[in-house]
Parts: C-alpha cells; structure tokens; sequence
C-alpha cells in the first residue's frame, strides 16, 4: 500500500482530525524509539518509525485511547 493511501486511512481513523493525528503518530514514534515492540509486521531496524507508526492507526492497532492507557 502507498503512503498515501495509509495517511488517507489513518485520517480517517482520527475523524480527519490532522493535529489529533501528528500528536498520535508523535506519542508512538516515542515509544517505539524507547523500545515498544510495534503491532505491525514491520522491522523497526528497516522501516521508518513514523511509517511503522501511520501504519499503526491506519489498522485500527493504535489511537488515542492506548496512548493515554500508556502515560
């Protein structure tokens, strides 16, 4: 899938709410770079972390809620 087609899905997820969306993607690129493990079949080793991370909420694997359960 392109990049695009995964920022369209993943604003979607977020109601199209772009500041939402970037304070999302910031909080687990965050984490992922401290060590979480990602919920995606992607290494962090080779894939960008902000990718790994859009990924993420375009899946439905990630939002809000699970980044407010983590602080």
């Amino acid at each position: 899938m392109r990049t695009e087609e995964i920022a369209s899905k993943a604003l979607e997820k977020v109601n199209f709410d772009r500041y939402l969306l970037s304070n999302i993607l910031f909080a687990r690129i965050d984490e992922l770079s401290r060590g979480a493990k990602p919920l995606v079949n992607k290494d962090v080793k080779i894939h960008k972390l902000s990718d790994i991370a859009l990924l993420e909420v375009a899946e439905g694997k990630i939002g809000l809620e699970r980044i407010e359960e983590q602080k």
